[in-house]
């Protein structure tokens, strides 16, 4: 019977690492995405917190890879772990830049690093 509900909690813990890194790699697509194509609203951002307009593209490729390496986490854990402790440290960084220069609620940066936190929990939690 221990089995089972054990099996069962983590089918459940799973399923959420899956929900929780499908979206989070949803937002990060789109938000490498609106990098890459230097939209206007995206560019204001990395203007606000002094970030080099010729250097965005790294940071939507960081955006991209992250999102690829929580998919494929899914299948292999060890790329799971990797990649939410990446976006989670991206960021923390992004969330401190916008503290620097005096955003006081970056709240799309906030809201992603707590999706990059929690799927770093989840996914360590099924390993």
């Amino acid at each position: 019977m221990r089995a089972q509900a054990q099996r069962f909690d983590t089918g459940l813990v799973f399923v959420a690492t899956a929900i929780v890194s499908s979206l989070l790699a949803a937002l990060l697509i789109a938000s490498g995405r609106s990098k890459l194509l230097k939209e206007p609203q995206q560019m204001a951002i990395m203007r606000s917190v002094e970030f080099p307009e010729d250097k965005v593209w790294l940071l939507a490729l960081a955006e991209i890879a992250g999102a690829v390496g929580l998919v494929a986490g899914l299948f292999w854990w060890p790329i799971g772990v990797a990649a939410a402790t990446g976006v989670t440290l991206y960021f923390l960084g992004a969330v401190s830049s916008h503290f620097r220069v005096g955003h006081k609620y970056p709240i799309p940066a906030l809201v992603m690093l707590l999706l990059g936190v929690a799927a770093l929990i989840l996914r360590t939690s099924t390993t």
